[in-house]
């Protein structure tokens, strides 16, 4: 089920959590599974797919959209590595409201360490070309990589992804979401619980969460467990674009204008930080393009992959 088709349910009260379908991605060949790291009761694992025995790959570390509240690593859509020049690393990372930003930004950390560290031995990468992407909140993620993690990043990828969590898009109610039937707290709360999960599941309604989050605009309350009103400063670290420098890495922004989940001014502000410091960076700004580029046609959204990627490769392989 994509977005528009749930929105179509919510109005029969029949909502269901499913995310929009390319904001998981497209299925790849089968992986190999590893579990990278165990905290809080549970197993948090990564799907690495297209290494070689005979030679070391880059690699290209995934992270799925959601939210922060929902998804999985199960899909890394294939225009990420159309050619089986990467070795992809697709991420789980426990999920919001049962785990808190400062821990999920812990798992992104140990899972880009897991990587670097035990990834040349475990599925022959070459550590030191090691890009991170993501969409959505992934892409938000991703972003986060450019200065919390070392060593830094060869090149991020960020679509429809955003660099400020407190902004009023996320931190008051959206006029977007409030269109949409109201989910009552009851409602809400009730796919969500206090032990840690760290990937959706079908049929679990944590998308109902996050709508009730946006038309309350409660999102930063309940995934960081802070007021960005009150506590402001608090963000300060968790916000990608109050802490660009020059030593930001290569950045590739993808955003559409159209966007009504993430706005596209969000990748406006990152691209100005970005340019004020003068980092390596494209912007492909996508006319009418919608989140994630999900409901636009491939003749829109092949080029602009098509282009991004090859941005990437160049950093890849300089």
């Amino acid at each position: 089920m994509n977005k528009r088709e749930f929105l179509k349910a919510a109005a029969a009260i029949a909502v269901s959590t499913a995310l929009p379908r390319f904001c998981y991605g497209e299925p790849k060949t089968a992986p190999k599974t590893y579990v990278y790291k165990t905290a809080g009761g549970c197993e948090i694992s990564a799907d690495v797919y297209g290494s070689n025995v005979t030679r070391r790959k880059p690699v290209i570390l995934w992270i799925h959209g959601g939210a922060l509240i929902a998804g999985s690593r199960a899909t890394p859509p294939e225009w990420l590595d159309p050619d089986g020049r990467y070795v992809i690393a697709s991420i789980d990372y426990r999920l919001a409201p049962e785990t808190k930003l400062p821990a999920i930004v812990e798992d992104l950390q140990d899972a880009y360490r897991w990587v670097h560290e035990q990834g040349p031995e475990l599925f022959h990468i070459d550590s030191g070309r090691l890009a991170v992407a993501g969409l959505s909140a992934g892409g938000y993620l991703t972003l986060m990589t450019g200065f919390s993690v070392s060593p830094r990043p060869r090149v991020l990828l960020s679509l429809s992804g955003y660099g400020d969590i407190t902004s009023p898009w996320y931190s008051r109610p959206s006029p977007y979401y409030l269109r949409q039937p109201a989910i009552s707290k009851e409602q809400a709360y009730r796919p969500v619980g206090t032990h840690c999960v760290t990937a959706s599941k079908e049929g679990d309604d944590r998308w109902t969460f996050y709508l009730y989050c946006r038309q309350q605009g409660i999102w930063p309350q309940e995934v960081a467990g802070h007021n960005p009103e009150a506590e402001p400063k608090w963000f300060d670290p968790y916000c990608p674009v109050r802490n660009v420098s020059a030593a930001y890495p290569p950045t590739l922004l993808i955003h559409g204008t159209a966007d009504t989940d993430v706005p596209y001014e969000e990748s406006v502000k990152m691209d100005e930080k970005l340019s004020q410091f003068k980092v390596e960076h494209e912007f492909l700004r996508v006319p009418g393009g919608s989140h994630c580029l999900e409901d636009d046609p491939p003749a829109v959204s092949t080029p602009v992959f098509r282009q991004a990627m090859e941005f990437v490769k160049a950093q890849m392989m300089s």
